[in-house]
């Protein structure tokens, strides 16, 4: 599972948040790693310097194996809690895709 960062100008992307993300996305989907090619994960704050709530967003776009990818979105205060919040979204996406072709 490869996982690639992408930030807007308002975030850095440094060494330290690719490996708390990377640490942290292959935790939470560490049961699907094996239909899981790639990761790639999308941070902005949509007002820049300005303050303002709800305004770091992640989308998270998980390509699955001989599927099309999946995205997720989520917006929060903190970027912490948008990544958070996007990968229950998505662990909850893929779940409800990968129980549906067990039980058909």
């Amino acid at each position: 599972m490869k996982i690639q960062l992408n930030t807007d100008k308002n975030i850095t992307g440094d060494e330290r948040l690719q490996s708390y993300l990377s640490s942290l996305i292959e935790n939470e989907l560490s049961r699907f790693s094996d239909h899981i090619t790639r990761i790639e994960v999308y941070l902005a704050d949509e007002n820049g310097q300005k303050k303002g709530a709800n305004d770091k967003r992640c989308t998270l776009e998980v390509r699955l194996e001989g599927r099309q990818p999946l995205a997720v979105t989520s917006h929060a205060n903190s970027v912490e809690k948008a990544v958070n919040d996007a990968l229950d979204k998505l662990r909850a996406s893929i779940e409800t895709i990968y129980n549906r072709v067990k039980d058909h």
